[in-house]
C-alpha cells in the first residue's frame, strides 16, 4: 500500500516522535553515545520547547520502558496529584461543580519534571546538563513557530491581554502573536533551566548527586516557592467565568515524587500489551483487547465494514467501563480483563451500532457512573443535532461551566490540550480554536526510543500547554490542568480527593511478541489515544502491515462517550472516519446506525512507533501535521 515514507530500518538506534527537533535530538545523543534512556529525557525537554502548545515543565509524563540490564519493563508514573486543600467541599464553595478547564484551580503537582528525571538517575547515563543543554538551546536561541502555535496563541490573543498579562509578556513578543516561520524564544524559561544545573552543579560532582539536587530545587527550591507563591498569591480568570487563585502549595510540592510501577499487561495473540495502571486511561486498551479476542477479526478483512464496525463497538464497551470504574482507586482490573467477564460482555457487539452507555459489573459489582453535562453539549460541539443522552446521564455542568459570555472577552477558556473534540479541528494535529463552549482545541506529544543495547522508552508528556494557565513570570511556564480530569461528585473512583491523581487521557504503549520486547508506540489525542493506538496495533497484528503503513493507513475513532476533558460532553453513535475509507465501507457503517462523519484524508491520528524486529531495529511517524519525524540509522 502506499507509505508517504518509507520504514526506517537500521541496527544502531531509532527515535520518532512528534516534532523532528525532538526526534533529531534524541538520535544525537545516540551518536553520542547515550542510551535509550538519555535520548528520550533529552527529546523530552526539547518538545517542552518545540511544541509549547501541547506540553510543557508543569505539566506531567507517563513512560513505559523495557531495560534490556534488568529484561523486564516498567511504568514510571510521573502524574503529580492533586493539592491538599482540593477537596469537592472547598470548589462547592466557589460555587463549582465541574473543575475548570483553565487556570489555577486545575493545577496538580507538576510531574514532568521528576519523571524524567527518575528515568534519568535510574536507567540513564547523562548528566543534568546534558540533556538539557539543547532544550536550553532552544529557548534561548528560539525555535521555528509552527502554523499551529501561531494558530493557538492567535486564539488566545484576547484573553492574554486583556486577562493574562504575564502570558501575553511571554507569548505576544512586541504584543503580537508570532507568525509562522519565525523564531520564538523563551528566555526566562532557559534561565530557569540553567539555574537548575548551576545549583544541581555547585550541590555535587556526582551525577547523581546533581540529580537529586535539580529535584530538590524543582520540587523544594526556588521553582517550588515560585509556583506556591503565585498560586497563593494572584488570581486570575477562567473557563468558569470568574477569577480565581490557586489551591496548590509548596508542600504539596515537596510532598509529592516520581514512582516505578508494575504495568498492566495482557496477552493477546502472542503478544503482550503492557500499559500504565488504571490512573489514567491505559487498561482500557487491554479490555478492548479482551473483548476483541472473541471475535474473528482476519476473516472480516482489515478495515471491512464488519470490521470498522466491532473495533468500534467494542471501544464503546471497554470506553463505558473507564467511566464507571477507573480512577487513583481499588479498581477490579483483574475481573475487567478476565475471560468470564469478556464473555459476558462480547454479546452486547451487536448487528447495529450501540447509541447508549453500558459499563459492566465486574466480579458482581454495580457500576455507577458519574452524572454527565446534559446531552448533546459534547466538546467542541454543543448541541450538535442527533446526538443522544448516554445512558443514566445527568444533568447541569454546562451552563455553569462553560463560561460562554465570556468568550468575546477571552476569558471562558476551556480545556486546553491533549484532547477532547480534536476531530473538530483537524483532529490529530493540534490545530486550534475557540469553539462555541470556550474551549481551545490542542493536543500533546509522543516519543519513541530504541538503542543499539535493546533498551526501548514509550513516553506521553503533556499538559502545562501556554494555554493552560497564566505564565509565572519568574520561571517562564505555566501550571497545568490536569484536575480538570476529576469529578466533583463523592463516591467515583475518579473523585476528587487531595493527593490522588486524575483519571489521565496519556497511554504510551508497549508490547512484547513472542515473550520478548517488541514494540514502543503511542499517540496524542486524549479520549483517542487508546483508539487511535489500537487501531494501529491491529493493523500491524491483523492487517500485516509494517509501522509505517500502520501509521498511514485510514484511521477513525468514536466520540460516543463522555470526554475527559471540560466540559465534559459526549455525542452518542458518532463515528469519524478519514475519508479516505472506502465508500462503501462508509456506506454499510451509516445503514448499521453509525452517525459517521467524514474527516479529511490525514487528519486523525498522530502516532509514532520503534519496534525490535529480528536482527534490525525500525521506525515510523506520522505525516498529518508535517511535523511529526522518525531518525535513526
Amino acid at each position: 500500500m502506499f507509505t508517504t515514507r518509507p520504514e526506517l530500518t537500521g541496527d544502531f538506534g531509532m527515535v520518532a516522535s512528534t516534532h523532528w527537533l525532538a526526534s533529531a535530538t534524541g538520535m544525537g545523543v545516540l551518536e553520542r553515545g547515550g542510551n535509550a534512556f538519555d535520548a528520550a529525557v533529552a527529546a523530552g525537554f526539547v518538545l517542552q520547547i518545540a511544541e509549547p502548545h501541547l506540553n510543557g515543565p508543569g505539566g506531567e509524563v507517563p513512560i513505559l520502558l523495557w531495560s534490556e540490564a534488568e529484561q523486564k519493563v516498567s511504568v514510571v508514573c510521573g502524574q503529580g496529584v492533586a493539592p491538599a486543600a482540593a477537596t469537592i467541599e472547598r470548589y462547592a464553595e466557589l460555587g463549582l461543580d465541574i473543575v475548570p478547564g483553565t487556570g489555577l484551580l486545575a493545577a496538580t503537582v507538576p510531574g514532568a519534571f521528576g519523571g524524567w528525571m527518575l528515568m534519568l538517575e535510574r536507567w540513564g547515563t547523562w548528566r543534568l546538563a546534558d540533556v538539557l543543554a539543547p532544550a536550553i538551546h532552544y529557548a534561548e536561541h528560539g525555535i521555528p513557530v509552527l502554523e499551529r502555535i501561531a494558530a493557538t496563541i492567535a486564539s488566545v490573543e484576547g484573553l492574554f491581554k486583556d486577562d493574562w498579562p504575564t502570558s501575553a509578556a511571554t507569548w505576544l513578543p512586541g504584543g503580537q502573536v508570532p507568525a509562522p516561520g519565525s523564531k520564538l524564544a523563551n528566555p526566562v524559561l532557559a534561565a530557569t533551566y540553567r539555574r537548575l544545573v548551576a545549583e544541581a552543579e555547585s550541590a555535587s560532582s556526582s551525577r547523581e548527586g546533581q540529580l537529586a539536587a535539580a529535584r530538590t530545587a524543582w520540587y523544594e527550591g526556588f521553582v517550588a516557592e515560585a509556583i506556591a507563591e503565585f498560586s497563593a498569591k494572584t488570581a486570575w480568570r477562567d473557563s468558569s467565568g470568574e477569577v480565581h487563585g490557586g489551591l496548590l502549595t509548596g508542600d504539596d510540592l515537596a510532598l509529592w515524587s516520581a514512582s516505578v510501577e508494575e504495568p498492566v499487561t495482557f496477552d493477546y495473540r502472542g503478544h503482550t500489551v503492557c500499559k500504565t495502571g488504571p490512573w489514567g486511561q491505559g487498561p482500557v486498551f487491554l479490555q478492548q483487547l479482551a473483548l476483541l479476542d472473541g471475535f474473528d477479526l482476519d476473516g472480516m478483512g482489515y478495515l471491512s465494514a464488519d470490521y470498522v464496525h466491532t473495533v468500534t463497538e467494542v471501544a464503546k464497551l471497554a470506553f463505558a467501563d473507564r467511566e464507571a470504574w477507573y480512577g487513583d482507586a481499588d479498581v477490579p482490573l483483574s475481573d475487567l480483563l478476565s475471560a468470564a467477564y469478556n464473555a459476558e460482555r462480547r454479546p452486547l457487539v451487536g448487528v447495529d451500532a450501540s447509541f447508549d452507555l453500558r459499563p459492566g459489573a465486574p466480579g458482581g459489582r454495580p457500576p455507577k457512573l458519574p452524572a454527565f453535562p446534559t446531552p448533546g453539549t459534547a466538546s467542541g460541539a454543543p448541541g450538535i443535532s442527533g446526538a443522544r443522552a448516554p445512558q443514566g446521564a445527568g444533568l447541569g455542568h454546562v451552563g455553569q461551566g462553560a463560561g460562554l459570555g465570556h468568550v468575546g472577552q477571552g476569558a471562558g477558556l476551556g480545556h486546553v490540550g491533549q484532547g477532547a473534540g480534536l476531530g473538530h479541528v483537524g483532529q490529530g494535529i493540534g490545530e486550534p480554536t475557540v469553539a462555541k463552549d470556550g474551549s481551545v482545541r490542542g493536543d500533546t506529544c509522543h516519543v519513541d526510543v530504541v538503542d543499539r543495547w535493546g533498551n526501548m522508552v514509550s513516553a506521553t508528556p503533556s499538559g502545562g500547554w501556554l494555554q493552560s494557565s497564566p505564565t509565572i513570570p519568574e520561571l517562564g511556564f505555566c501550571l497545568g490542568t490536569r484536575a480538570q480530569m476529576f469529578w466533583l461528585q463523592e463516591g467515583l473512583p475518579a473523585s476528587l480527593r487531595p493527593g490522588a491523581r486524575p483519571r489521565t487521557t496519556l497511554s504510551p504503549s508497549f508490547a512484547l511478541r513472542d515473550g520478548r520486547p517488541w514494540l514502543a508506540f503511542g499517540t496524542p489525542g486524549g479520549d483517542q489515544q487508546d483508539q487511535w493506538s489500537v487501531n494501529f496495533f491491529l493493523a500491524v497484528v491483523h492487517g500485516r502491515l509494517n509501522l509505517q503503513e500502520a501509521i498511514d493507513a485510514p484511521m477513525f475513532h468514536s466520540e460516543h462517550f463522555p470526554s475527559s476533558f471540560f466540559p465534559r460532553g459526549s455525542r452518542p453513535g458518532v463515528l469519524h472516519v478519514e475519508d479516505r475509507l472506502d465508500p462503501d465501507v462508509v456506506a454499510e457503517l451509516r445503514r448499521r446506525g453509525h452517525e459517521v462523519e467524514l474527516q479529511g484524508s490525514w487528519t486523525l491520528g498522530r502516532l509514532s512507533a520503534v519496534a525490535r524486529d529480528g536482527a534490525f531495529l525500525k521506525a515510523a511517524a506520522n505525516p498529518r501535521g508535517a511535523q511529526g519525524y522518525a531518525a535513526g540509522r
